[in-house]
């Protein structure tokens, strides 16, 4: 199965991008080339299930079922019902992030389909590069020369936020680069600067899911065990076992993705756990900040005082 994508970050919030992209019937707005399109049966466009029929300018007819609007996640997936290439089994997804470091926008397009034999690479190439990515350069110059703002009444997360503290920046390197640095469970101490003396205890692995790392923050010892950690999606997860900190139930972890459009990394950062309101004024910025936030700065600075 061919897999296509495209991924880009966009000078506005991404309430305000969810605005543009949201509508299913949109494209020509901002599609360049696309010329018109129509929802069929009088519909409107965030029904799901809905059908959207378009005509490219080179005079192509496609037609394309909604399957996911998700405005809680900023997501929309959908199939082609007449397709555009002739690919079989064809999926696509939009989604978007915040950056919180800038309130700017992480926008990722995927596609999975099969291609026909003799064709392996071809579509996957085409939709990533004159589909996925040439969209996203234009939303990116319609959103340069006239910002959005986010449509009034607008929230970033529809009730809570996923998790107690989610943040995320874009770190100035290649996600591989970035990912192998991060994914030694036992080498936050080497870039993070109020980290020191930490070491897997019992001389396990830093890969070893279960295994704990033993470290010194500032003048706290703290152990976490590593709950998951996957090359796949370039993420991982712990739980602190051993904390002088006022909280129980702490789980953290980060993910990574590739920002095609400049070779560089979305990177997001999420904690939880159980505190007092009054503890958790201070725990939840300090914890982003401090920890989540710093750890992505240094990461980057170390990455870019290697390749000097």
């Amino acid at each position: 199965m061919a897999r296509a994508y495209a991924s880009i970050i966009l000078k506005a919030p991404v309430e305000a991008v969810w605005g543009l992209v949201r509508d299913f019937n949109a494209l020509p707005r901002w599609a360049p080339a696309i010329a018109r399109s129509k929802i069929e049966d009088g519909l409107d466009s965030d029904v799901v299930g809905c059908v959207r029929s378009f005509h490219t300018r080179d005079g192509g007819h496609v037609r394309e079922r909604l399957l996911t609007l998700d405005d809680a996640n900023y997501t929309i997936a959908y199939n082609f019902e007449k397709p555009a290439f002739p690919v079989k089994n064809y999926v696509a997804t939009l989604r978007l992030y915040p950056v919180t470091d800038t309130d700017r926008t992480f926008a990722e397009w995927e596609a999975s389909f099969d291609e026909a034999p003799g064709d392996e690479g071809k579509y996957e190439r085409l939709v990533s590069r004159d589909v996925f990515a040439a969209n996203w350069a234009n939303l990116a110059r319609i959103i340069a020369s006239k910002p959005p703002k986010p449509p009034k009444g607008a929230v970033r997360w529809k009730g809570f936020s996923p998790n107690k503290v989610w943040t995320s920046r874009v770190i100035r390197a290649p996600v591989e680069k970035v990912w192998h640095t991060m994914r030694d469970f036992a080498g936050m101490g080497a870039w993070h600067d109020d980290i020191t003396e930490m070491r897997m205890q019992d001389g396990v692995r830093a890969d070893k899911v279960s295994g704990v790392r033993d470290f010194y923050f500032g003048d706290g010892r703290l152990n976490e065990e590593l709950l998951h950690l996957c090359d796949l999606t370039r993420s991982f997860s712990y739980r602190i076992t051993r904390c002088e900190i006022p909280w129980l139930n702490y789980v953290s972890g980060a993910r990574l993705w590739p920002v095609t459009a400049g070779n560089v990394t979305f990177a997001v950062w999420t904690g939880d756990w159980d505190a007092s309101p009054q503890d958790d004024l201070i725990l939840m910025p300090r914890t982003e900040q401090s920890v989540y936030q710093k750890a992505f700065a240094t990461v980057e600075k170390k990455l870019r005082s290697r390749s000097r």
